[in-house]
């Protein structure tokens, strides 16, 4: 018996496919989709992200990333605007149609995230945060679960079961690259992760190549590598000037070559039987 008990799959039961409310109907993320969460690492400014918002939504992107909270290594390092970040954020969901996500990173702020976003992020070094955990687990809202890049995949899943214990069956699990001896590369991606999920769990499971690699030119190839291993989705920094980026600038995709790997997901997923709309 896996000590996760509700994230497990179980023979014969279906796999979770959520659904998220939008303009243009009911977008669905999990098994049989193929579901792309794109835009830039921090909401830096009003004009600037409804740039950037208006730039992709025509790539074929289905939510709209943006952090208005950002956990930074440096408390020099710019941390977001806060409520202001989160009122942009629904501007832009108005002005092109589409969801939005965003980071939770803070229990005092999850009123305001929940108010204006309609998928909460759980970032890496949140993983671990079981209190706060817990608290989603009462919500309503799909939560974004990213593998902590210390934690195995049991962990994970664990920590996945404390939202589903909690009442909130809505998780997605999210890897992103763990911690290892390589020094090349910002993290080591765990492709293999994707399938093994798969295996052991009905969750959804995304991949975000951005952060995974932190770097640019690796962002395709392993976006590609995500989907053929099943990944249910991806979420990918775009920026309209990455060298002017305030945070992962050297991770993020110009808006026009995100769109030519956008159209190659695209015919990755109708090769894999995916649902691509």
């Amino acid at each position: 018996m896996y000590a996760y008990k509700l994230a497990a799959r179980r023979e014969g039961s279906p796999d979770t496919i959520i659904d998220i409310n939008c303009k243009s109907g009911t977008l669905k993320i999990g098994a049989g989709y193929c579901t792309i969460i794109a835009g830039p690492c921090s909401v830096e400014s009003r004009e600037k992200y409804l740039e950037i918002a208006t730039l992709i939504k025509d790539s074929g992107v289905h939510i709209l990333r943006g952090g208005a909270y950002k956990p930074r290594t440096s408390p020099y390092s710019f941390a977001g605007l806060g409520l202001e970040g989160l009122k942009i954020l629904a501007e832009a969901r108005e002005l092109t149609g589409l969801p939005v996500i965003t980071e939770l990173l803070d229990v005092r702020d999850m009123e305001k995230v929940c108010y204006y976003s309609d998928i909460i992020q759980i970032g890496s070094r949140n993983m671990h945060n079981f209190a706060l955990l817990k608290e989603l687990g009462k919500t309503d809202k799909p939560v974004v679960l990213k593998r902590g890049f210390a934690a195995t995949v049991e962990e994970w899943l664990l920590a996945g079961e404390y939202i589903l214990n909690a009442g909130n069956e809505k998780v997605i699990l999210c890897e992103r690259g763990i911690r290892t001896f390589e020094q090349m590369t910002r993290n080591t991606v765990d492709i293999g992760a994707v399938a093994l999920i798969k295996e052991l769990s009905h969750l959804p499971v995304i991949v975000d190549p951005s952060h995974a690699t932190g770097k640019s030119s690796l962002v395709a190839p392993v976006a590609k590598a995500s989907v053929a291993a099943g990944a249910d989705g991806l979420m990918i920094e775009v920026h309209q000037r990455p060298e002017e980026a305030l945070s992962d600038g050297a991770q993020s995709l110009q808006p026009q070559v995100f769109s030519i790997l956008v159209e190659d997901i695209k015919k990755l997923a109708v090769l894999n039987g995916r649902v691509f709309r």
